[in-house]
């Protein structure tokens, strides 16, 4: 059972805003930015500002930046990249506002690396047939994003709550967005929870990637942005579009939690996958080789390791030199050598791991989702321009675009949003009322509030939602593992643990990770980061679409939509 609302204290405290944005990545801090003209902006964060995935980013931002680059090569590679579900739409965008994005960074003082020449250094990743890759501080880019874009924060006047877990989202009695819940953690009695009421509610939660047991995602992407949707009655799509990052740093058998990440830049300036024999396997099984898109070199690892029975196989980046090691990747020579391995002498082992969901809260080229006032923006959001595997680099700049575009949008949508309508009876939260001299916007009531929960799960089941969605849901999928992996999740649901933070990320990673395998179980084909082993092959005819889930009750209901006559 999928509970349709978190069970928590009643609300201890309210304040109110126009805008409040939950995530601290690029695209909530973007988001924050940019709307900040429009009204007054709360950002929550569930950590420190600087604690999600954009800090862990090292490659790079992906744009047509070169002379000999255009957006209409950067969209062709990202097409290519999508295996045909990419919404050619929404790439455009990505593509031709882009390079004006980046230097938007620039002008905010991001410092990206420079050539002798004085120009943006750029480099290769898989998937690209031309070097668009501007990186930062060698492959600390997303650390050098995050300094700038936090530096800008603190004069913007954007109010900030940090260690606050979002819970749900509150609606008005006609159905749209009116804030949030959250607990502040440590903070406040019962627990820190309290209302945030407002007249827009923007998701940039990050990913999702705890639902596995080993990810380069950070601790906290635990999936709250999508289960939250989910409960607020939002679409959510392309689910089983889990991306695998092809070489993350093996420590071993059993490692589990955040693995080191080995950036396919490394690749990108001429680092070999090559077996324990020495043998480039890679060569001959596409066209770029070791730089072929995320899920054929994922897939050609995986293929090989089954081979050789090998548990990991190796990078060898040992012609790249000590002096590009240590000036073009200091941080991932720092990891290996902490773990033991120099890179400037020996190769590195590595395995796929998960990494990157092309999937998430279903949105227009606006971000506005299918609850109105509600928006979502970065890994959270599906705006379509992934499609089944997403291009390396372009998650970066799929944030700086399309929270840019939500700011956009609610320009005009705040100016044309009624007020809120009267609340329904008794379903409103005694705290979430308004507050004496409060701006008349009608009291909210819990998205989901009404119908039956599903009670919360203990937080000790956490290694087991993420044994289950790893072994059955992982790189490589079948029939027999998935039916097994739905079964033994819909066995852990309909807890009764107390309210906390332990059990509400537990409850949130058990409800993507049963969205994960109900769409995965129902796309019988292999595409982009989806590999059945049953079904093999590409199945245009029966496939060419998408996967939407939506929480009807306490039921996860998946129906295909098909693409038809659109191109991607």
């Amino acid at each position: 059972m999928i509970p349709s609302v978190l069970h928590a204290p009643d609300p201890g405290w309210t304040t109110e805003t126009d805008v409040v944005v939950i995530g601290s990545g690029i695209a909530g801090l973007v988001a924050a930015l940019r709307c900040r003209p429009h009204g007054r902006v709360l950002l929550v964060t569930k950590a420190l500002l600087d604690a999600g995935s954009t800090r862990w980013a090292q490659g790079g931002i992906a744009a047509a930046l070169a002379p000999d680059d255009t957006p209409r090569e950067h969209l062709a590679d990202t097409l290519t990249a999508g295996v045909g579900l990419c919404d050619e739409d929404a790439v455009r965008v990505l593509v031709t506002e882009g390079p004006d994005a980046v230097r938007g960074l620039i002008d905010l003082g991001a410092a990206f690396d420079l050539s002798g020449a004085g120009e943006i250094a750029l480099t290769r990743e898989g998937g690209h047939h031309r070097r668009r890759i501007a990186h930062a501080g060698g492959d600390a880019t997303g650390m050098e994003i995050s300094r700038a874009l936090l530096a800008a924060l603190k004069d913007s006047g954007v109010e900030v709550i940090e260690h606050a877990l979002v819970l749900d989202l509150l609606k008005d009695a006609a159905g749209r967005a009116a804030g949030i819940t959250l607990h502040v953690m440590g903070e406040g009695q019962p627990g820190g929870v309290g209302a945030v009421r407002a007249r827009a509610v923007v998701l940039a939660t990050g990913g999702l990637g705890q639902v596995f047991s080993a990810t380069t995602n950070p601790e906290v992407s635990t999936g709250d942005g999508v289960a939250l949707a989910l409960r607020a009655g939002a679409e959510v799509a392309d689910l089983e579009f889990v991306q695998f990052h092809p070489t993350v740093l093996w420590l071993g058998e059993g490692a589990t939690g955040q693995q080191p990440l080995i950036s396919e830049a490394v690749r990108g300036e001429g680092a070999h996958l090559i077996d324990h024999e020495g043998v480039r396997f890679m060569a001959g099984r596409h066209e770029l080789a070791e730089l072929a898109p995320r899920d054929v070199v994922a897939k050609g690892i995986m293929n090989r390791m089954r081979e050789t029975g090998a548990s990991c196989m190796l990078l060898d980046g040992r012609h790249l030199g000590a002096a590009m090691w240590e000036n073009r990747f200091p941080t991932i020579l720092a990891a290996c050598r902490h773990h033991g391995i120099d890179p400037v002498t020996e190769p590195i082992p590595v395995v796929p791991a998960a990494h990157y969901a092309s999937g998430g809260v279903r949105t227009d080229l606006y971000g506005r989702t299918s609850v109105p006032g509600l928006y979502a923006c970065g890994e959270v959001a599906c705006t379509g321009v992934h499609g089944a595997n997403r291009l390396a680099s372009n998650s970066l700049l799929e944030g700086l675009v399309f929270a840019a575009r939500i700011a956009t949008a609610l320009r005009t949508d705040l100016a044309s949003s009624a007020a809120p309508a009267s609340p329904v009876g008794d379903a409103v939260p005694e705290a979430a009322a308004a507050p004496a001299g409060g701006a008349g916007m009608g009291d909210p009531v819990t998205a989901g509030a009404g119908s039956e929960g599903g009670g919360l799960l203990d937080p000790e089941l956490r290694e087991e939602i993420q044994r289950i969605t790893t072994s059955y849901a992982g790189v490589l999928r079948g029939a027999g593992g998935l039916e097994t992996a739905a079964r033994e999740l819909r066995a852990l649901g309909g807890g009764d643990t107390a309210p906390g933070v332990g059990a509400w990320e537990v409850t949130n990673l058990h409800t993507v990770a049963s969205a994960i395998v109900a769409a995965a179980r129902l796309r019988e084909e292999t595409r982009g980061s989806h590999w059945r082993e049953d079904f093999p092959e590409r199945a245009d005819g029966a496939w060419r679409g998408h996967l939407v889930t939506r929480l009807t009750g306490n039921v996860l209901t998946t129906t295909y939509e098909p693409l038809e006559g659109k191109r991607s």
